[in-house]
């Protein structure tokens, strides 16, 4: 039996720790006979290395990110707690996966309460990372996206490259946009789900949240690697 270790980032945020905590019993019970764990690269213990030195003893161990994308976490703190060991192996993140997008969709129906209006514009809002692989995954799930809604789709990022989210929704409404969707493409509630709540659109999705279809993705990436 291989253990799966739900690696999430880590949030001070009550709503967020509860949200990824609901999501990884998801993955519990559509795996009853697997070992799920969770660990954590920030602000929360315990961390992915210590969780992988105590489970890799007891069985092989496969980690899947709880992140959208490639970047700084994924490529180097959770690769280096991996790579020393034979039978511990990495899974993918999950944002490229096309349920995501399907999530994504849903989110952003309740935020504009079922009805798309003419001179809508969604700005996808991710987390943002330097890393070309991180931006490759965020224009990979804008493209997902974009076959699920009736909305043009431009991309606005938190931190570490250009454009903001907020530079995004400006662009936007430069461009002709009546009003401007910002989709939260961030797992739960936090720290990176706050700045796109301030970025000035008009309407904000919530966070993806504890869905059944993400815990799929997850046990995907767990299968697949």
């Amino acid at each position: 039996m291989t253990t799966l270790v739900a690696c999430s980032h880590g949030t001070d945020s009550p709503a967020g720790r509860r949200t990824v905590e609901a999501l990884v019993d998801l993955v519990r019970q559509r795996m009853p006979d697997s070992r799920v764990v969770q660990a954590f690269v920030d602000v929360q213990e315990p961390t992915v290395l210590d969780v992988i030195d105590q489970e890799r003893v007891l069985d092989d161990v496969v980690v899947v990110p709880l992140l959208l994308s490639v970047g700084f976490h994924t490529a180097v703190d959770i690769a280096d707690a991996v790579r020393p060991h034979d039978n511990v192996r990495q899974g993918e993140p999950l944002g490229t996966h096309p349920l995501i997008a399907q999530v994504l969709a849903t989110r952003l129906r309740a935020a504009v309460e079922g009805m798309w209006l003419p001179g809508d514009h969604v700005v996808l809002a991710a987390a943002g990372s330097s890393n070309p692989a991180a931006v490759a995954d965020v224009t990979a799930a804008s493209e997902h996206l974009a076959r699920l809604i009736p909305a043009p789709i431009t991309i606005g990022y938190a931190s570490a490259i250009d454009p903001k989210i907020g530079e995004a929704v400006a662009a936007a409404r430069r461009d002709g946009a009546t009003r401007v969707i910002a989709a939260s493409h961030v797992l739960a509630p936090g720290y990176f789900a706050g700045l796109v709540e301030k970025s000035g659109a008009d309407r904000v999705s919530a966070p993806l949240g504890a869905d059944a279809r993400i815990a799929e993705v997850i046990i995907d990436r767990f299968r697949s690697a």
